[in-house]
Order: C-alpha cells, then structure tokens, then sequence
C-alpha cells in the first residue's frame, strides 16, 4: 500500500488537523486519541511518513520505540493505572484504521472492560485535563 499524504494523521503532523498534543521531539508526536479506550489514550506516531513499521527507516522505528516508552511511563503515573496495553498494528487485516504507522498506549484498570476502539468521541475538558497531567508527569520525568 502507497502511503497517502492526505492520512488524518499526516495532515496533523503538518498542523491542518488540531491534536491535543503531550509530546513532540523532532522525530515523533505523541497526543491524545479523541475516541479513547480508556482515559489517558495517547497515539505516538512517527514524523516519518511510512504505512506500517516495517516500511520505517531503523531511526525512525527506534525513535518510536523510545517516546512510546516515555510517553506510557507518564501516560501510567498520569492516570494511576496498574497496566498498559502498547498495541501496533500493521495492515487492514490487522485492524489498522489509519495508513500511518501508530502505536497506542492504553491504560488498563482491574474490572473495567476497554471501550470499543473509534466508536464515541471523548469529552473534549476531560481529554484537555488528562493530558495536562501527561505533560505534568513528562516535566517531571525531565526534573
């Protein structure tokens, strides 16, 4: 599959999308997913254009790796989960949605089921207030 400039998450990377952001570096972006699966679901994506992970450049995959692991350090302290689901897809028969390649970090909490993936938006307060305290815990991450 080509990669399509004119994916949602392209068109957020080059800021004709909003995003409630909690992480940016020069290679990757790492914001709040509007149909969360649990409070506290952040997308960390790549600024490198490519489908799936295994069309990344090493850099670019290593890049991921390493905010993904920032990112769900804060993403647990923020909301006080337990656990994280980090979940990567590749490929429609895979479930990926979205031709960009994504990693997603879902907090999970003892009795209480995920919601559907992409099927009701979040509260837009809620998700502003959730990710102020992501920022919060990565600012204290740096110290």
């Amino acid at each position: 599959m080509a990669y399509d400039r004119n994916n949602v998450f392209a068109r957020i990377l080059r800021g004709e999308l909003p995003c409630i952001k909690v992480y940016e570096d020069p290679a990757t972006l790492a914001f709040l997913d509007i149909m969360p699966q649990s409070d506290g679901h952040t997308l960390v994506l790549p600024k490198e254009p490519a489908v799936t992970l295994l069309d990344l450049s090493p850099e670019a995959a290593s890049a991921c790796i390493l905010t993904t692991k920032r990112v769900a350090a804060a993403v647990r302290r923020a909301v006080g989960a337990p656990g994280l689901l980090i979940s990567q897809f590749n490929g429609e028969a895979a479930g990926q949605t979205v031709p960009h390649v994504h990693f997603h970090i879902i907090p999970r909490f003892p009795g209480l089921k995920l919601k559907a993936h992409a099927r009701e938006k979040g509260d837009s307060d809620r998700l502003e207030q959730i990710a102020a305290r992501i920022m919060g815990e990565l600012d204290a991450q740096r110290g």
